[in-house]
């Protein structure tokens, strides 16, 4: 057969899945249907973040903070490998609050990752006063913000474009345009079909966004996922004065400032909308009034890859062994696990104790459990 693995999609999970085969050694194609997809990848803020998330879910919370904590080695290797400066930094990451209950309700949260994770998780909550030595900036109305040290930003793009250079340079064969319209799994080989020919190979990882409920069906995986819509503006250029990623708003390596976080249910329209702009605007200037002053120079909208529970997807196919499929929308903050752990995995080397928590079965357990006093997954932790 043609290759070890075939990757189905481009974007930063297939590429860092990709990347990490090719680094072990693998013969790896990726077939990416390319920009005529709805790329997350286009649109992600560009996070590594660790501060609550899994607060209702402990293997997510101690997953999170272990990818986080791969990334530095990541990023080295990849930044040094490629010649291309991802921007990444990890100064630590803040959310802002404008309400004491907000703020006093983010403390809790952060209180129950610590109990998840451990002593390994590091944060503050940091009233007004504390914040504003960090960022002078913040407007009157954030009453404080929570703090991890280790949370951190990258830019996506940047990230994207050395991870596409050093797949090409470890051999990995990169397709764009090639949407897959079958998938047949013959005789232990996955014979791949695509509008412009036909791919085989032994494994096959299921990388493709919100096409995985398409193509995870034809290998008996059902994995459930819908579009969330993320809007995004970016301003001019300015001096830096905000070292620190927040949740809102980030300062580009550029200088531009990021503004974002909207949340929508809009189906496959990866559009903008005045009124959401609108509101994010608002929001970002109660938080750093000087934005009020600056101009926005572009906006976009890209859709997020959700799962029922917003957690991650790593499931294998129990009838076509050798399959398997990844949905997340998180694939910059994870995609040094992707890079290291989950290509272990899935190579049969070692099994991270984690993933197991991350199939389909979940959702099963929660339907089983709904209305009957427990909360499904945490029952299992």
């Amino acid at each position: 057969m043609e290759y070890e693995f075939i990757v189905v999609g481009g974007g930063l999970v297939g590429s860092a899945v990709a990347y990490g085969l090719a680094g072990k050694g693998c013969r790896v194609r990726v077939l990416d249907e390319g920009d005529r997809a709805f790329r997350a990848s286009r649109g992600n803020f560009g996070l590594v973040w660790v501060q609550g998330k899994g607060w209702d879910f402990p293997s997510y919370a101690k997953w999170s903070n272990s990818a986080a904590n791969l990334w530095p080695e990541f990023n080295q290797e990849l930044s040094e490998s490629s010649g291309v400066d991802t921007g990444y930094t990890r100064p630590g990451g803040l959310e802002l609050y404008l309400s004491e209950t907000e703020w006093e309700n983010r403390s809790q949260v952060m209180a129950q990752v610590r109990q998840h994770v451990g002593d390994q998780f590091e944060y503050e909550m940091l009233d007004h006063a504390a914040l504003k030595k960090l960022i002078p900036q913040i407007g009157k109305d954030v009453v404080g913000a929570s703090y991890s040290p280790q949370d951190g930003h990258v830019n996506p793009l940047y990230l994207l474009r050395a991870l596409h250079q050093q797949m090409d340079a470890k051999g990995v064969s990169y397709r764009p345009n090639e949407k897959v319209d079958n998938i047949e799994y013959l005789d232990g080989e996955f014979i791949v079909h695509t509008q412009t020919g036909t791919h085989s190979a032994a494994k096959i990882v299921l990388c493709a966004g919100l096409d995985n409920q398409r193509l995870g069906a034809m290998l008996d995986m059902q994995v459930p996922v819908t579009a969330n819509r993320g809007q995004i503006l970016i301003t001019e250029r300015a001096q830096p004065f905000l070292h620190y990623p927040t949740l809102h708003v980030r300062q580009t390596q550029e200088g531009g400032l990021q503004i974002g976080d909207s949340h929508e249910e809009v189906g496959l329209n990866d559009g903008t909308g005045v009124e959401i702009m609108a509101m994010i605007a608002r929001r970002a200037v109660r938080l750093f009034p000087l934005l009020a002053r600056m101009q926005l120079v572009r906006a976009w909208g890209a859709l997020r890859i959700m799962t029922p529970d917003g957690k991650p997807v790593y499931q294998s196919s129990q009838s076509c062994p050798g399959a398997f499929a990844i949905a997340t929308h998180s694939g910059v903050s994870l995609a040094a696990a992707h890079a290291g752990p989950i290509v272990d995995w899935m190579m049969g080397i070692a099994e991270h104790p984690l993933i197991s928590y991350f199939s389909t079965v979940r959702f099963a357990i929660n339907a089983d459990t709904k209305g009957k006093g427990s909360c499904g997954v945490c029952s299992i932790e």
